[in-house]
């Protein structure tokens, strides 16, 4: 089932860190540093892995190969959120 897309939030994605991942971070905290690397959050590339798989089956589309590569949040966010937008 597909899911209208709309757009991945940073709060979504601190719930999805802790779902997909086991990194625990506070949506405000997430936000503040959005530039900052997954990895000083503790968030490795196979929890980003997760999290992209998850995204993908939420909307039912693939999303851009280099989602699972951003380094940060704010990367992350961006490239998936043109991509829901555009359908790309």
């Amino acid at each position: 089932m597909t899911t209208e897309a709309t757009e991945v939030t940073v709060e979504e994605l601190a719930t999805l860190m802790k779902k997909g991942a086991g990194v625990t971070v506070d949506p405000h905290d997430l936000e503040a540093r959005v530039d900052t690397t997954f990895a000083e959050f503790g968030l490795d590339s196979l929890g980003l892995l997760g999290i992209v798989g998850e995204l993908e089956n939420r909307y039912g589309r693939s999303l851009p190969t280099d989602a699972e590569r951003c380094k940060s949040p704010r990367a992350f966010l961006d490239l998936v959120n043109g991509a829901l937008r555009t359908g790309a």
